[in-house]
């Protein structure tokens, strides 16, 4: 388990459940925690550290052998794949388009004597059914709605495990010798068990609680107390009726098969109601006017960062972004800046602007950002960096460090919106931005409630 960390709606332990049965023999499932990657931290390896609690009690009660594994160094992990593969008929993974995840995959599968497949599992339409980088939302829309209907029939079993019989497999005592299962008090995630792992301290646990169990309920309270009013009220601060999903979606411990069959459980929906024209306009699915906005995140917005990962090895470059937008902010880069700030100014909240200082302080402190607020904190870094490269940089930086739903397809293509990904140019043309969308927070206060947030998050 590397992406898709849960136990239902999974694809990957699904084809894994399959192949025990074909091959009788029993499954293991291995769930480990790397240390060695950027920006590892105690905020993100609770989160993950939960989820791994949850899963251990999962696995379980499904009799199938589970191992979690926390490496107390870094590379300290490197063999034990190997090891359980030498004794497998064969291995399942994710297909994760993103972060460290393709290159530990591919390293793998060279490594491996037996057969390894990787699932892709990450949203309703597989990635390669598309064979292109769609360059806007509207154009993707619009092969969504001729491309996705026959997928939205083939949805993951809700439990693959519910009939299984092939038993627990007795791990050898060598591998256990030597990749010990992880400690109680490490899936508790207290804090002297963190401590003694060689991660970034400074970032603590995030206001969100990880794993499947969290993520289930997260999902129930937005359907029913949340969505009501998210059509309307999303973009509002104070409202507070964003999902909160993002990061069990990133994390995996919550599939988007999940969250659309709850929608449309709740939306008495039936495929039928899907309208059957492709103009790329929204409204499509046949639901609510409120269940369709949410659905224009979950799946149009969500994956289209999927198709830009999968297919561009350079979605996280600067110079991936389009080449309208980089010759703008090009030729403005050497414009005069009323406001330059280091990426510890900004990291801390430092600015002349109470707005973005308190979406900052909410993104260090918890781990998330309303999403509005999300696209003026990486305009506002646009304008106040010395050069447009090193915005691009440095909202890498805040975004991955801090964020529970960073290194994820999602945060690169949200940063390089900022910059003009998925967007088109607009007038006038304006110092530093040129022709890429303007966003100032004097028109954010006037257009959105912001007084209790501001109460809440202001130092």
């Amino acid at each position: 388990m590397t992406a898709s960390r849960r136990r239902r709606a999974n694809f990957a332990l699904q084809r894994a459940v399959e192949l025990a049965r074909e091959l009788q023999r029993p499954l293991v499932v291995l769930e480990a925690l790397r240390c060695g990657y950027r920006w590892a931290s105690d905020r993100l390896h609770t989160f993950v550290l939960q989820g791994m609690a949850d899963n251990q009690r999962d696995f379980a009660d499904a009799g199938v052998t589970y191992l979690p594994y926390v490496e107390p160094s870094p590379g300290a992990g490197k063999g034990l794949l190997q090891a359980l593969g030498d004794r497998a008929c064969a291995v399942v993974t994710d297909d994760f388009p993103s972060f460290f995840l393709p290159g530990m995959v591919a390293a793998a599968a060279r490594k491996l004597d037996v057969r390894l497949e990787a699932v892709d599992g990450n949203g309703l339409l597989p990635l390669r059914a598309a064979d292109k980088v769609f360059q806007r939302a509207f154009d993707f829309r619009r092969f969504l709605q001729r491309a996705l209907p026959p997928h939205l029939a083939e949805f993951p079993a809700g439990d693959p495990l519910r009939d299984y019989a092939q038993g627990t497999a007795a791990l050898p005592k060598q591998v256990l010798e030597r990749w010990p299962l992880a400690s109680e008090a490490l899936l508790r995630a207290e804090p002297d068990a963190l401590a003694t792992l060689p991660i970034d301290h400074e970032v603590g646990p995030g206001v969100v609680p990880g794993g499947p169990v969290a993520a289930g309920r997260a999902l129930r309270t937005f359907l029913a107390e949340r969505l009501p009013r998210y059509g309307e009220e999303r973009s509002q601060p104070d409202a507070d009726v964003a999902s909160g999903l993002s990061p069990y979606l990133h994390y995996g411990h919550l599939s988007a098969h999940q969250v659309f069959a709850g929608l449309a459980q709740q939306e008495q929906w039936q495929p039928d109601r899907l309208v059957k024209k492709g103009n790329g306009q929204r409204g499509w699915f046949g639901m609510s006017e409120t269940a369709e906005s949410f659905l224009d995140e979950l799946v149009t917005w969500r994956e289209l960062g999927f198709n830009l990962t999968s297919q561009r090895s350079d979605y996280d470059r600067y110079e991936s972004l389009p080449e309208w937008a980089r010759a703008t902010l090009e030729q403005h880069a050497d414009d005069p800046r009323e406001h330059v700030y280091s990426l510890e100014e900004f990291a801390q909240s430092g600015t002349h602007d109470p707005v973005w200082n308190a979406a900052q302080t909410q993104l260090r402190e918890s781990g998330v950002m309303h999403n509005y607020l999300r696209m003026l904190w990486g305009k506002k870094v646009l304008e106040w960096s010395r050069s447009p490269r090193e915005a691009f940089d440095t909202l890498v930086e805040l975004n991955n460090r801090y964020a529970l739903d960073g290194r994820n397809p999602n945060s690169y293509t949200g940063i390089s919106w900022v910059l003009g990904r998925y967007d088109r140019p607009w007038a006038p043309e304006r110092s530093i931005y040129g022709v890429i969308r303007y966003m100032s927070s004097e028109n954010t206060q006037r257009k959105l409630r912001l007084r209790g947030y501001l109460q809440r998050w202001s130092r």
